[in-house]
């Protein structure tokens, strides 16, 4: 049988019995780790492992470990780096950017795997503007979209070499968004064809395996509701962009959504979404998700299982590391 079309959080370190037995009930496809669940190198492979064992198959595990703010794994366990955007701001020309930027990720690729982490939300292929919340744009990569696409393209490639599905983010761009969709449901006003800009970096890396949605309104193609509950939008995503790759949500719990769980989950599902993340482990809000969420069938199926099929790239790292330095190892 398929496993439910859900991403999960846990609430800490270890799960106890009871967790343990909702998520063996839940089959959610796969697991996101956070901060929370994070204290040393042997906790997080054990944790990676039980959380598996409570589904009983190899299902994927998720973190956020982009580098500099946005990063679970910290020192002194895990390598420390620079702001993305400080980081390719400090190299002089593209070629500099790519490479450097692709070998950061092989090495955060080669932590991962060696946790049981094998899928990475990167790269952010958000531009960055002058209107960016600061929440979002120290994690761009620039504000011209060919050379995002081109760092962006060597953070899947890095993830890749190393094991780790990368999972674009965050369709169709939300680097115009001037609210935090933490908080609040940014609205974007920009004209359709001033998009396109923000369209072109998810359009370069549409062959990627996974991506996830934005909880933003654009007001030229859909006034009523966020691209993750739009249908109109997904639609541009699959059509237009041309992404046939699985579609996950951003977090369902973060408060640029509204209405219950049930109908946040049933609302991007019918949008187009093939699988929901809820993130904070809270049990009162996992229940209404799980119960409102179907077993993966049809394409979103097919799509889960091709993006499985890549993990399990090369282990060692250590040319990475060596070719890093000659760059000026940017760790912070």
């Amino acid at each position: 049988m398929a496993a439910r079309a859900v991403i999960l959080g846990c609430s800490g370190p270890t799960i106890g019995p009871e967790e343990r037995r909702f998520f063996t009930s839940a089959d959610p496809w796969g697991f996101i780790l956070f901060g929370r669940n994070v204290e040393s190198p042997e906790q997080v492979a054990r944790l990676t492992a039980d959380l598996r064992a409570a589904v009983g198959r190899d299902a994927p595990i998720l973190i956020d470990q982009e580098g500099g703010r946005v990063a679970r794994l910290r020192a002194p366990a895990w390598r420390e780096w620079l702001p993305a955007f400080d980081e390719c701001a400090r190299l002089p020309g593209i070629g500099l950017r790519v490479r450097a930027m692709h070998l950061r990720y092989r090495l955060i690729a080669a932590e991962l795997r060696a946790l049981g982490i094998d899928v990475n939300c990167a790269p952010v292929l958000d531009l960055a503007r002058s209107e960016t919340h600061g929440v979002l744009r120290n994690r761009c990569y620039g504000d011209d979209p060919v050379e995002v696409a081109a760092i962006g393209r060597a953070v899947a490639e890095g993830l890749l070499a190393g094991g780790v599905l990368p999972v674009m983010k965050h369709m169709p761009g939300q680097g115009r968004a001037g609210l935090d969709s933490h908080l609040a449901l940014p609205v974007v006003s920009a004209t359709r064809a001033e998009l396109e800009a923000d369209f072109a970096p998810f359009r370069a890396l549409a062959d990627l395996p996974m991506a996830m949605t934005g909880h933003v309104v654009y007001a030229a193609l859909d006034p009523e509701a966020p691209a993750t509950l739009s249908a109109p939008m997904v639609r541009l995503m699959r059509g237009e962009i041309g992404f046939d790759g699985l579609l996950m949500t951003d977090d369902v719990s973060m408060r640029a959504l509204s209405g219950d769980f049930g109908d946040r989950v049933a609302r991007a599902l019918g949008a187009g979404c093939d699988v929901i993340l809820h993130c904070n482990g809270k049990p009162e809000e996992m229940a209404p998700v799980v119960a409102a969420a179907p077993r993966l069938a049809g394409r979103s199926l097919a799509r889960a299982e091709a993006a499985l099929t890549l993990r399990g790239g090369e282990a060692d790292a250590g040319e990475a590391e060596a070719e890093l330095a000659t760059l000026g190892r940017s760790h912070a």
